[in-house]
C-alpha cells in the first residue's frame, strides 16, 4: 500500500469520524477509491476506528456490493430477479457477456469493467434493468446493451449513459435518472398532495401520549406485511428504560417485485420525514435514521439535500417548530446489497457498522434495538401514513379501507400486464379489481408479497388485499399462463439460497434441500413422496429458522404446493418404481467427452 493510499484511507476515517458505527460507509468510500477493501485496507480501518481487523473484512465479505478483491473502475449489474428474466434479461446478459469478452463473475482484462449478476433493484415495472455503479439503466434491449458496452469502453463514465430522464424529481438535477415513477393511481393517503410542515405542526400542539393515541384510534397498522399497530409500537418503545430512544425508518426495499419505496423517495420524501420527527417527538427520541438500499444510491444526494431545506425550514435540528427542548435530526445510512438487512434486527446490526445479521428476539427492538436502546423501526409507507393521520386526523384515516385494515396501500404491480407501476387502492379491494386495473387480463397465477408471499391462481382471484386475507408488503407479481408454476417456485428458491446469511441450520441447509427436490420434479424424476417431502419440511424450515426471512422462506413451494398440486402432480414420473428414480444421467453426462474423443456411436 502505498503512502498516498494510506493518507486517503485515513482522510475517509476521519471524515466519518472515525466512528465504529460508521464502518460500512467507510468501506463504501474505500472501495469507491479503490475498487475493493484489501487486507491492508481492512486493517488501515480497524486500526483508525478501533475495532479488530476480522470484524472490518467479515463486514466487507458480507455485502454483496463490497469486495476486498478490486473491481473494474465500472461495475455493471444486471438484475437477475424472475420479472427481469421473463421479459429479456437474458439474452442482455448473452450481449453483455459477448460484447465484453468475459463471463459474469469476471472483470476486463485491462481492470476496467466488470459484469455481475444482482437481485432485484427495484425496477421490475421498466424490466430489464441494471446498475452501472450508481445509475440505473432501465429497458434494456439487446441493441442497447451493445451501445451500453460500446459507450463504456470510450469513456468509463456510467453519468453520460443517462440520455432521458424520467418523470417527476427523477429529472431533479441531483437525480438525473431515466426511472419512470408509473404512479398509476394516486390515492388520499401517501400520493396526495402535501404541505411540508402541516402535520408536524398539529403533532408539536399535542403531547406526545396524544400523538400515539391518535395512530392507535386511526388504526394504523406496519405497511411492511406483518400489520403490527404502529401506536402500539410506539407506546413499548416510549415506555421502555433508556437514556436515548431511536427512530429507523426501513427503506430497504429488497423484496423481489417491490417498487413502492422507490416512488415514495423520489416524490414524497418529506411526507416520509415528516413522520420520522413526528415519531422521534412521541418517543422522546432526538436521532433518527433512514436506512436506504445500495440500489437506491442514485437518490441519495437528492434526499440529503431535501433534509439540508427541512432544517433550514426548523422542521428538523434543534427546536423544531420553535418548540424548546424538541431536538431531532436524521441521518441517511447507505446499504451495500443484502436482502437479510429489511429484517428489522439485521438492519440494527447494518446500521451499527456490522454485519447485517439478524439479532435474537426477545428483547424485542422498542425495548433494546439500536445500540442496545430503545428503538422505532416502520418502513418509509408507514411514516408517511402517520405523518397523514396527523395531519388529517384519526376519523378520517380509519374510514378509509376495511374492518380489520384501516387506511389505503401502495401496490407495486409488475410481470404480464399492460400497465405495470405503483396503485394506491384501499385495503378491501379484491385481487381481481386490482388485476383489472393493471391490465391483467389472462393472468393465471399472481405472488401476492413478494418472494416470500404467495402465489394464488384465479381461483383466489375474489380474495381481498388486507391484512386478514392476502396480506402483502407491496408486491403483486402477474404471471400469465406460458409461465411455469415451478420454474416461478424454483427461482424464487433460488433467491433466498443466495440470500439466506447462513446463521441457522434450517434456512441454510434445509432451503438447500427444497430446491434441490424441486429440481428434481421439474426434471420428470418425481415421485408423489416427495411432495410429502416438500411439505414436510417447508413447515419445518418455517417453524425453526431464527428470523423472518428463514420463517418465510419456504413459501414458494408451500403455497405452490396448496394451490397448484395438479401442476406438481403432473410433472410427476408416471415409471413404477419402489421408492427410487435414477436422477442422474450417465449417457448424457458423458456425451460431450464422447464427442470430443470421437467415441459417438
Amino acid at each position: 500500500m502505498t503512502q498516498d493510499q494510506r493518507t486517503a484511507i485515513e482522510e475517509i476515517c476521519k471524515r466519518h469520524g472515525r466512528d465504529r458505527t460508521r464502518l460500512m460507509d467507510i468501506a463504501r468510500a474505500v472501495q469507491e477509491r479503490f475498487g475493493g477493501v484489501s487486507g491492508e485496507a481492512a486493517q488501515m480501518i480497524a486500526r483508525q476506528v478501533g475495532v479488530q481487523r476480522g470484524e472490518v473484512a467479515s463486514m466487507v465479505s458480507f455485502y454483496s456490493f463490497l469486495s476486498a478483491q478490486p473491481k473494474g473502475k465500472v461495475v455493471i449489474r444486471l438484475c437477475d430477479d424472475i420479472i427481469d428474466q421473463f421479459h429479456g434479461a437474458g439474452r442482455v446478459a448473452q450481449v453483455l457477456s459477448e460484447e465484453l469478452g468475459i463471463g459474469f463473475g469476471q472483470t476486463t482484462p485491462e481492470g476496467h469493467i466488470t459484469l455481475e449478476y444482482t437481485p432485484c433493484i427495484g425496477m421490475p415495472d421498466q424490466a430489464p434493468a441494471a446498475l452501472v455503479n450508481e445509475v440505473v439503466l432501465t429497458s434494456l434491449s439487446t441493441d442497447r446493451a451493445r451501445e451500453v458496452v460500446r459507450d463504456l469502453r470510450a469513456h468509463l463514465e456510467p453519468g453520460r449513459l443517462v440520455d432521458k430522464f424520467g418523470d417527476g424529481n427523477n429529472a431533479h438535477p441531483l437525480v438525473r435518472a431515466m426511472v419512470h415513477n408509473n404512479i398509476r393511481q394516486r390515492g388520499p393517503v401517501v400520493l396526495a398532495e402535501w404541505t411540508p410542515g402541516a402535520a408536524l405542526k398539529k403533532a408539536l400542539a399535542m403531547s406526545p401520549a396524544e400523538v400515539i393515541r391518535e395512530l392507535n384510534t386511526a388504526r394504523l397498522r406496519g405497511r411492511g406485511g406483518a400489520g403490527f399497530p404502529t401506536g402500539m409500537k410506539w407506546q413499548f418503545t416510549r415506555n421502555a428504560a433508556g437514556p436515548a430512544r431511536y427512530v429507523i425508518c426501513n427503506a430497504d426495499e429488497g423484496e423481489p417485485g417491490t417498487f413502492k419505496d422507490r416512488v415514495i423517495l423520489t416524490e414524497c420524501p418529506d411526507l416520509m420525514f415528516e413522520g420520522m420527527t413526528i415519531g422521534g417527538y412521541a418517543i422522546g427520541a432526538s436521532e433518527g435514521i433512514i436506512y436506504l438500499r445500495g440500489e437506491y444510491a442514485y437518490l441519495h444526494k437528492f434526499l440529503e439535500q431535501r433534509l439540508l431545506e427541512r432544517r433550514h425550514q426548523r422542521l428538523l435540528g434543534r427546536s423544531i417548530g420553535g418548540r424548546e427542548g424538541f431536538d431531532f435530526d436524521i441521518r441517511i445510512q447507505l446499504g451495500a446489497g443484502a436482502y437479510i438487512c429489511g429484517e428489522e434486527t439485521a438492519l440494527i446490526s447494518s446500521c451499527e457498522g456490522l454485519r447485517g445479521d439478524p439479532k435474537n428476539r426477545p428483547p424485542f427492538p422498542a425495548e433494546r434495538g439500536y445500540l442496545g436502546a430503545p428503538t422505532v423501526v416502520n418502513n418509509a409507507e408507514t411514516f408517511c401514513c402517520a405523518a397523514r393521520i396527523l395531519e388529517k386526523g384519526s376519523g378520517w384515516f380509519a374510514q378509509l379501507g376495511s374492518k380489520g385494515s384501516a387506511g389505503t396501500k401502495l401496490l407495486s404491480i409488475s410481470g404480464d400486464c399492460k400497465s405495470p407501476g405503483v396503485y394506491e387502492v384501499p385495503f378491501g379491494v379484491e385481487l381481481r379489481e386490482v388485476l383489472e386495473m393493471a391490465g391483467a387480463e389472462d393472468a393465471a397465477a399472481v405472488q401476492v408479497g413478494g418472494a416470500s408471499g404467495q402465489l394464488v391462481g384465479p381461483a383466489a382471484f375474489e380474495r381481498t388485499i388486507c391484512y386478514d386475507d392476502l396480506a402483502t408488503g407491496g408486491a403483486v407479481m402477474v404471471f400469465g399462463p406460458q409461465r411455469d408454476v415451478l420454474e416461478i417456485a424454483h427461482r424464487f428458491m433460488d433467491f433466498f439460497v443466495q440470500e439466506s446469511c447462513g446463521y441457522c441450520t434450517p434456512c441454510r441447509v434445509g432451503n438447500v434441500l427444497l430446491k434441490k427436490r424441486l429440481e428434481k420434479i421439474i426434471a420428470g424424476y418425481g415421485e408423489p413422496a416427495d411432495l410429502d417431502y416438500l411439505q414436510e419440511l417447508g413447515e419445518a424450515v418455517r417453524l425453526a429458522s431464527r428470523c423472518g426471512l428463514g420463517q418465510t422462506s419456504p413459501r414458494p413451494v408451500l403455497s405452490t404446493l396448496e394451490n397448484f398440486r395438479a401442476v406438481y402432480e403432473a410433472r410427476l414420473s408416471k415409471t413404477k418404481t419402489n421408492g427410487w428414480q435414477p436422477t442422474f444421467d450417465l449417457e448424457a453426462a458423458v456425451a460431450e467427452a464422447a464427442r470430443l474423443t470421437g467415441r459417438v456411436h
